[in-house]
């Protein structure tokens, strides 16, 4: 079963289980999946469609610190709890120290000396963490260590 037909079978399981909220959110996951359809004029593949999620999980959690920044807690919470639910179809994310050791090596192959390296370093890890890591906790880490 492909991703896309397991967020339809799910949808269909939250509807009869009375989950409007889980409901809700993966009706969300699939409008965008079907617009991205839409936008590059065909169907998306398994990878494609994680790309997808991945960003709506990346638009989440950035509006819940933006909610937080501005006091407003209930939107945040909202927030958090439709995070939850996509990152149930996201690949496990990699922790900092994962992050770290993949980093190191990316330094040592590129030969970084300092910030101004920085972008070989990221361009060469990136494609390594695809998926499996937010883009902002990489370039902190890789700071960390350049600096």
């Amino acid at each position: 079963m492909t991703l896309k037909e397991q967020l339809q079978d799910d949808v269909e399981k939250a509807m009869r289980s009375g989950d409007q909220q889980r409901r809700n959110v993966l009706r969300l996951m699939l409008a965008a999946i079907k617009q991205e359809e839409v936008d590059e004029g065909h169907s998306l593949n398994e990878e494609e469609v994680r790309a997808v999620l991945a960003k709506q999980a990346k638009q989440r959690r950035e509006t819940i610190a933006d909610a937080q920044r501005a006091g407003r807690r209930e939107m945040a919470a909202s927030e958090r709890a439709e995070l939850a639910i996509i990152k149930d179809y996201l690949p496990e994310q990699m922790d900092r120290d994962e992050i770290r050791a993949l980093a190191r090596e990316e330094i040592e192959a590129v030969g970084a000396t300092g910030m101004k390296d920085m972008g070989q370093v990221m361009g060469r890890l990136m494609p390594r963490l695809k998926g499996r890591a937010d883009g902002s906790v990489v370039s902190e880490v890789v700071r960390e260590l350049l600096a």
